[in-house]
C-alpha cells in the first residue's frame, strides 16, 4: 500500500521562465499546490528532497505530508513534468486530498512468473498497458499490480475483470479491456501452417505420374 513521507516547500516563489529558469539552475523546482476548493499555491521544493520523497516502494504514489512554511497539506504528485531532452522534473503539480475520501491513482503493472508454454512456442508475452486507474482511499492505493503469467498459453489474454486486486480496490475501464497478451513469432506462425499446406501436395503427388512414366 502506498507509503508516506515527509517534504518541505516554500512559498511565494516568482513565476514566469526566467524566475523557474533561475530556480533550477539553485536545484529547486517550481511547483503548484491546489485541490479541495484551495487557491492554487505557488510553491518550490529542493530536487534532492523531493527525490528522497519519493524513493520509496510507492513511488509517485507517495503520500506527502508537505509542509509550506509551517503548514501542513497531506498531498500526492498529480503530475511531474520532464524536461524534454534532458528528461529531469522542471515542475510538479501537487494535489491535495483528504485521506478520508476515494481518489483516482494509477498503479504500474508487473509481471510475475515464466510463461514457459508460450515461450516454447514461440511466443512472447506482452503487456498491453503499463498502468490499471484504480480507484480507492488514499492510505489504500497499492504500490503495485502484480500478475502472474505461469499459466498463460498461446490463446491466453488476461483481461480487467480477470485482476485480483485488494479489498476497497477498483479497477476503472471495462472488464474485457486486454491487459496482457501473447504475441507469436512469424517463424512459429509459419510453422504451423506448414503441415496443412503440405497436406495438398502430398495427396497431388499418390496420382501425380512420375517423370519416368511421363
Amino acid at each position: 500500500m502506498s507509503t508516506t513521507a515527509n517534504l518541505s516547500a516554500k512559498s511565494g516563489r516568482a513565476t514566469g521562465s526566467a524566475a523557474s529558469r533561475r530556480l533550477r539552475a539553485d536545484d529547486h523546482i517550481p511547483a503548484v499546490l491546489y485541490g479541495h476548493g484551495m487557491t492554487p499555491v505557488s510553491i518550490s521544493v529542493a530536487r534532492r528532497d523531493l527525490r528522497v520523497a519519493l524513493s520509496g516502494p510507492a513511488g509517485q504514489n507517495t503520500i506527502l505530508t508537505l509542509d509550506v512554511d509551517g503548514t501542513s497539506y497531506n498531498a500526492i504528485v498529480k503530475e511531474l513534468q520532464r524536461h524534454p531532452v534532458k528528461r529531469n522534473v522542471s515542475h510538479v503539480d501537487f494535489v491535495q486530498i483528504d485521506l478520508s475520501e476515494e481518489i483516482v491513482m494509477s498503479v504500474p503493472v508487473h509481471l510475475t512468473g515464466s510463461a514457459k508454454a508460450v515461450l516454447s512456442a514461440g511466443g512472447l508475452v506482452d503487456p498491453a498497458v503499463d498502468t490499471i486507474d484504480v480507484r480507492t482511499t488514499p492510505a489504500n492505493v497499492p504500490n503495485e499490480i502484480l500478475i502472474d503469467i505461469t499459466d498463460m498459453t498461446p490463446d491466453t489474454v488476461i483481461r480487467l475483470g480477470d485482476i485480483e486486486l485488494p479489498a476497497g480496490v477498483v479497477a476503472l475501464g471495462e472488464p474485457d479491456m486486454a491487459v496482457v497478451t501473447v504475441l507469436m513469432s512469424r517463424a512459429s506462425l509459419e510453422s504451423e501452417d506448414a503441415p496443412a499446406a503440405a497436406a495438398p501436395a502430398a495427396e497431388g503427388d499418390e496420382t501425380a505420374p512420375s517423370a519416368s512414366e511421363g
